[in-house]
């Protein structure tokens, strides 16, 4: 498969783009990136010194679980990588684990790698796809004499294997004959034995350094129903054997993995180099994402499933893409995300709100302004004529003119923020109080004069008039209120529930210091707000666009409002502590 580079390039598109299809990337010439890393610069190098023609990389998730934003990060890069070099990226799901393995993660995983804004066209395969060839690789190293049976148990072979000061020992099955080994795994294949009796090994150093190099495990007994296979197999390959056989297969030109398997590339080189495989790739690993208050081991991700800490892998807390997603956060953002943080060989600790900060970059251009009251108080307008409605005309988006605007009702009664009034207000308090006139956007000026309150003191209505001269929110004497408030018609608002969200973990740094990890979980994470109110064009709001509204945030229809009432999740706040820090010289990573 490595053949001279071609030599005629053009410069592609400098950020990652939209979707394309394979079909689409492979008929893009070669040519170098915009964007420079370690990882590029290798691909660059390749081409340019004729080791490989054409660039073909993997992105090669296990179906046992949801992707979350780590593996947004793999993602962008293979599947741009692909698409900047004029290459292809297979999408391909390691599922050799029939345990834990399910057809609602396969889909979950395509789903969101195409919401990502990536396609794999024809090239979407499965490690199950070679599990006959994988098999019969696996004979070929017994009979050169480089693999064996073992029927050490699992705790014994970890005991065998020595530590990282130690090497390990031979089993005593280690030079079990050609031929018995390969009739037990023959009866291995047919199901004669239980889990755990035996497991097939390849034959290299025990005493070696690289622990991961001590006769390592390539099959293991697993008597279970596969989701693609059914019940063909009870043997099946560990990752390690089965990963760079496929890539070989697949004719992967560089196969990048994350830090973790640095340690682990030298028994991916042993099996390519001892098989006859139809090419040879080669392993790059880079650092994976790591965030603050966050936590990405599909482990601990599942753990919070299992226990109902959440309400499934797409809750808004999870750092999931499906939870993101549903959460209101753009697939854009996400790669602009990515596109930030770079490739590195080093691991690092990236601020969360880095992450958030590159969100809001791309809401405050894209997302409509609309109204919308979480803790209503009612304002009546006394002097405005009873009956009358008018049709406020507010701009969609003032970042983007071309959004135009829409009609908003406004009538004599309406709601506001409760904590947009305050009877007895300090000096800075510029919202509205007695005897004090602020601006409702796009609006009136309005003065409120009275004050109504319940039989326990609390606020409940507030008697102002309106400046009818001020129509649309200006003047004609050139005063200017010093604050201007968000409104909506309580005659035409819709009610709607509204759900808050914060970090799922209180600590930056989850389950550190001693502390176990589901000690840091937030109890407060999630916050339910109901009897808020919309403004009627939110009334068919699609599910999972995300809007800002007005002072208040980023928010996104949940799919829970299929089933009646209006529910709208906090995408996040229109604060930006990182963009706040940068400015002050701070770093963004630990």
């Amino acid at each position: 498969m490595f053949e001279k580079a071609n030599s005629q390039h053009t410069r592609p598109a400098q950020t990652v783009l939209p979707m394309l299809s394979s079909a689409t990337m492979n008929t893009q010439t070669p040519s170098s990136p915009e964007r420079v890393d370690f990882i590029r610069e290798i691909v660059a190098a390749d081409l340019r010194d004729g080791r490989c023609q054409s660039v073909v990389t993997r992105f090669p998730p296990e179906p046992n679980g949801y992707l979350h934003i780590g593996h947004a990060k793999s993602i962008c890069l293979n599947f741009g990588v692909a698409q900047e070099f004029g290459g292809r990226c297979n999408l391909r799901l390691d599922d050799t684990n029939p345990v834990k393995e399910e057809q609602e993660y396969v889909d979950s995983i395509m789903t969101d790698v195409r919401w990502l804004g990536f396609d794999w066209g024809e090239h979407l395969y499965f490690a199950s796809d070679y599990f006959e060839q994988l098999y019969e690789w696996a004979v070929d190293l017994i009979e050169t004499g480089k693999a064996y049976v073992d029927d050490l148990s699992a705790d014994e072979i970890r005991e065998y294997r020595g530590t990282l000061t130690e090497p390990g020992k031979p089993s005593p099955w280690r030079d079990r004959p050609v031929e018995e080994s390969l009739d037990l795994f023959a009866r291995m294949r047919a199901g004669e034995f239980p889990n755990g009796a035996r497991v097939l090994r390849a034959k290299i150093d025990m005493a070696a350094p690289n622990i991961n190099l001590r006769d390592p495990i390539m099959y293991r007994i697993v008597h279970a129903q596969h989701p693609r296979t059914g019940d063909a197999w009870c043997v099946y390959p560990i990752y390690d054997f089965a990963h760079g056989q496929s890539d070989a297969i697949e004719g992967i030109t560089h196969s990048i993995c994350t830090l973790e398997f640095q340690d682990h590339r030298p028994l991916y080189d042993w099996y390519v180099d001892n098989l006859p495989v139809p090419s040879h790739p080669h392993q790059y690993e880079f650092a994976r994402l790591n965030l603050t208050h966050t936590v990405l081991s599909k482990r601990t991700l599942l753990r919070l499933v299992n226990e109902e800490h959440v309400r499934g892998w797409d809750d808004p807390r999870m750092p999931t893409l499906s939870g993101l997603r549903r959460r209101g956060f753009p697939a854009e953002g996400i790669r602009d995300f990515v596109t930030m943080i770079g490739v590195a060989k080093a691991d690092s600790v990236v601020e969360v709100e880095m992450f958030e900060h590159a969100v809001r970059t791309v809401l405050n251009r894209t997302s409509l302004r609309r109204f919308a009251v979480l803790d209503p108080l009612k304002v009546v307008i006394e002097n405005y004529p009873e009956g009358l409605t008018e049709e406020m005309e507010v701009l969609n988006n003032p970042e983007d003119l071309s959004a135009g605007s829409r009609s908003v009702p406004f009538a004599r009664e309406l709601w506001i923020e409760r904590d947009d009034f305050m009877e007895d207000p300090p000096k800075k308090f510029f919202r509205l109080a007695p005897g004090r006139e602020v601006r409702l956007r796009s609006a009136y000026f309005v003065t409120c004069h009275e004050v109504v309150k319940d039989a326990d003191g609390k606020v409940v209505e507030l008697r102002c008039t309106y400046d009818p001269d001020t129509r649309g929110g200006s003047a004609p004497d050139g005063r200017r209120p010093k604050a201007t408030l968000h409104w909506v018609s309580a005659e035409h608002a819709v009610a709607a529930e509204v759900r808050l969200y914060e970090h799922l973990f209180n600590s930056p740094f989850p389950g550190t210091d001693g502390r176990d990890l589901f000690e840091d979980l937030n109890p407060d994470s999630e916050t339910v707000l109901r009897g808020c109110f919309v403004e009627p064009a939110l009334a068919d709001a699609p599910i999972g666009e995300t809007v800002q509204f007005e002072r208040l945030g980023y928010f996104a229809a949940d799919q829970d409002s299929a089933s009646g009432a209006l529910v709208f999740n906090r995408t996040l706040t229109l604060k930006d502590s990182w963009a706040k820090l940068q400015a002050q010289g701070r770093h963004d990573t630990a």
